[in-house]
């Protein structure tokens, strides 16, 4: 019995040493270039459809890492290179769906229908999910997440939207912990995002 019980605790201290014990350390601890809140912050109740015309609440949101960035699909620049960045960093950093859960929220609901946003997304990662809705939803969801966004008309009745272009992370409960605001760097969010898609949640 004595053997045993020095096998055992010969076994707890290389694990020690070897730094193999499970902590409770917040992955939000370990990242560096993320403006973390204080507090986690609530997600506003909403109900959207993806780009397969599926409903999504925020319920879905629970259950794993979220990256969240809103935008739309006639934007010149920023959203496509935001999402080109953004496909290079989770390649770069090898983080999967499973690990990491990237949404894209059109605030151009007129423009962007399910169907060329499931269009829209196979430029970039047909795996993510794309979200349009109502105005009254998406106004809720954007003022919980502090993203703002306005129509301005363009002339011959066309218009463009102009909107916060911040990453927005949520966790797997649903709540918002932090962003990352331009100008974004592909080094360091492959460390950040590749920190939470590690975490043990």
């Amino acid at each position: 019995m004595r053997i045993g019980y020095t096998l055992f605790y010969l076994a707890v201290t290389c694990l020690l040493i070897n730094g193999c014990v499970a902590t409770d350390t917040d992955p939000m601890e370990t990242l560096e270039h993320a403006s973390v809140l204080s507090e986690p912050r609530p997600v506003a109740t909403f109900q959207l459809s993806d780009q397969h015309g599926r409903i999504f609440t925020q319920e879905q949101l629970r259950g794993s890492w979220t990256i969240l960035f809103a935008g739309f699909t006639h934007c010149p620049d920023i959203c496509p290179g935001t999402l080109a960045l953004l496909a290079d960093v989770q390649e770069r950093a090898g983080i999967s769906p499973d690990q990491l859960r990237t949404v894209f929220v059109s605030i151009d609901p007129e423009r962007d229908t399910p169907e060329n946003l499931a269009e829209y997304l196979d430029y970039f990662n047909p795996e993510w999910i794309a979200l349009t809705g109502q105005k009254p939803e998406l106004d809720q969801l954007m003022a919980s997440l502090e993203l703002a966004y306005v129509r301005v008309p363009a002339g011959g009745g066309e218009y463009t939207m102009d909107h916060s272009t911040a990453l927005v992370l949520i966790d797997p409960e649903g709540r918002m912990r932090g962003y990352f605001t331009a100008p974004l760097d592909v080094d360091e969010l492959v460390h950040d995002l590749g920190r939470i898609a590690q975490a043990v949640y």
